[in-house]
């Protein structure tokens, strides 16, 4: 088994919402022992899933504090900090409480659309303000930039404390290379449900997921099946969730999986504008799907 601390499942926690669009921080709790019985081994607060962007500071601390005392402890908790404002992401890295997490999450700066030298120096400033350690996060799809293997690896070869990138372009031969030429303390994260199987085939230590705040005992089953290198028992749980891992990212993320766990009484079916539910028919596939994935 993989002594990394953050090998293994960790889950990107969705933010249940009410009727009313408040948030539910006691169905958040609920997501959170749902999760943890499941067999997660760390856990995500305040990632993409969580629509961190259309949740203000006091419901953030909010969400930040019933986690960690959720969790108590039992697995270890990241904090997503990440920015396209770099002075402002430095700033929250050296003033804000960080008990009870064991790492931080940082996305590529969006919207700026920066090159590989800005990327470079933005995460060299993240690296440099951080009292825990950092994991990259590059997901060019929502960010509209790439974060180059050569540039996640001189990143890593200079800093100690940024030890490992959840990689979601889903380009199988970047993050190869990442994966074939990182020094030893850094590691790869899947940042994609759906080829967390051959990343971890390649050699990637574990998945940073949404569909895990839903099915968690299975994909945990698959990660660990993968870390122990039980490749058919892992194959076959990938195939049993492989419809499931198309369908909750159909009309967006997370949109899909929330509709699944309202389903599963888990939370509502409530995302924030200008995330929008799942179309009516996708949602009955979802549930459909669900009844064949238990059986």
């Amino acid at each position: 088994m993989n002594k990394f601390e953050f090998s293994g499942t960790g889950v990107a926690l969705i933010t249940p919402f009410k009727a009313d669009h408040s948030v539910d921080l006691a169905a958040l709790e609920n997501v959170v022992e749902h999760v943890i019985a499941g067999g997660a081994d760390y856990l995500v607060a305040l990632g993409t899933t969580s629509e961190a962007p259309v949740l203000d500071e006091v419901e953030k601390f909010r969400v930040r504090e019933t986690i960690i005392s959720t969790a108590a402890a039992r697995v270890p908790v990241v904090l997503g900090v990440g920015g396209n404002n770099t002075s402002a992401v430095v700033k929250q890295l050296e003033h804000d409480p960080m008990d009870g997490f064991s790492g931080i999450l940082s996305v590529t700066p969006y919207y700026n659309k920066p090159g590989q030298e800005g990327l470079y120096a933005h995460f060299d400033a993240v690296a440099k303000a951080s009292r825990l350690p950092v994991i990259l996060y590059n997901v060019p799809g929502r960010t509209a930039v790439n974060m180059k293997a050569s540039t996640t690896l001189e990143l890593a070869a200079k800093h100690k404390n940024i030890v490992a990138v959840k990689e979601a372009s889903g380009d199988m031969l970047q993050i190869m290379n990442i994966i074939r030429q990182k020094p030893d303390h850094f590691e790869v994260i899947s940042g994609d449900d759906g080829i967390t199987f051959p990343l971890m085939a390649a050699g990637a230590v574990g998945v940073i997921s949404v569909a895990a705040n839903a099915f968690t005992v299975d994909f945990s089953a698959m990660v660990n099946a993968m870390l122990n290198e039980r490749f058919a028992e892992a194959r076959a749980l990938h195939y049993k969730m492989f419809t499931l891992f198309g369908q909750l990212f159909a009309e967006g993320s997370p949109a899909g999986v929330k509709a699944l766990m309202s389903h599963m009484n888990l939370c509502d079916n409530v995302v924030r504008l200008p995330l929008t539910r799942v179309s009516y028919d996708l949602a009955k596939q979802i549930e459909d799907q669900w009844t064949l994935f238990n059986h």
